[in-house]
């Protein structure tokens, strides 16, 4: 059962521009507290997830953590997984597609990320992750307004109207949002946390391994996603349309 009725579309904007000068922990705790068993941390590998993830153990918060494994993740991503699983002492949660990438090749044809990126992406990440979210209340990310233009205008949380069928919505929290990438890998790098080796071969954002590419110094950080597409985001972050 929904928890987020507690809470009105007006107090969520307020919290959120008060949210805009709060420690992520602040954030993170006031999440635990209001939704408990409804509230995880969806992670790509991604430096500002990694900092979220050792911010909330480092404050009691054992928030869960899942990611979504699309079947076509580098093989250093995989590695790195079994890192941080042993690193934190947690268990990372895989959110999978419905098809394997072999099925969805012998219904679409192979490499469909060549021919059809979006379609793609939605097989196995926006679907996926609608699946996991209807079982939440609250949706952790590491969002943050440096990475891309697409996301400057990013807030710290953002409600949206999730399932219209099922009258269901969804509390996007955003720690990291004011967060520049600087002090992301300061944090890293002081508390020694792995992160995926490919970061330090010019991969500045990484995702699946036929859709991402290393980067110049001057490139926007997710510069190196969907070369040669008409494509910035791969859908799990604009399929919930404007928040409310």
């Amino acid at each position: 059962m929904s928890l987020l009725q507690q809470f009105s579309p007006e107090a969520i904007h307020e919290l959120a521009e008060k949210f805009e000068t709060s420690h992520p922990v602040e954030m993170l705790s006031w999440a635990a507290e209001h939704f408990p068993n409804r509230v995880a941390i969806g992670t790509s590998f991604q430096g500002a997830g990694l900092v979220i993830i050792d911010l909330a153990l480092e404050a009691g918060l054992k928030l869960p953590v899942f990611t979504l494994d699309t079947g076509l993740l580098f093989p250093e991503t995989e590695v790195l997984i079994g890192k941080l699983e042993e690193f934190f002492e947690i268990k990372i949660e895989r959110s999978i597609a419905e098809q394997t990438v072999d099925e969805q090749a012998a219904e679409h044809g192979d490499e469909l990320w060549n021919k059809a990126p979006d379609l793609c992406c939605t097989l196995r990440k926006v679907l996926p992750l609608q699946a996991k979210l209807r079982d939440l209340d609250v949706w952790i990310t590491g969002l943050r307004r440096q990475q891309s233009d697409t996301r400057q205008k990013t807030l710290p949380l953002e409600l949206y109207k999730f399932d219209v069928l099922r009258d269901q919505s969804i509390l996007k929290m955003n720690p990291l949002v004011n967060w520049s990438k600087e002090a992301v890998w300061e944090h890293l790098r002081r508390r020694k946390i792995p992160y995926n080796p490919l970061t330090d071969r010019g991969y500045r954002s990484i995702g699946c391994w036929p859709c991402t590419r290393p980067v110049g110094e001057g490139d926007s950080e997710r510069a190196g996603r969907w070369t040669g597409f008409d494509k910035a985001e791969c859908g799990i972050h604009t399929f919930l349309g404007q928040n409310i």
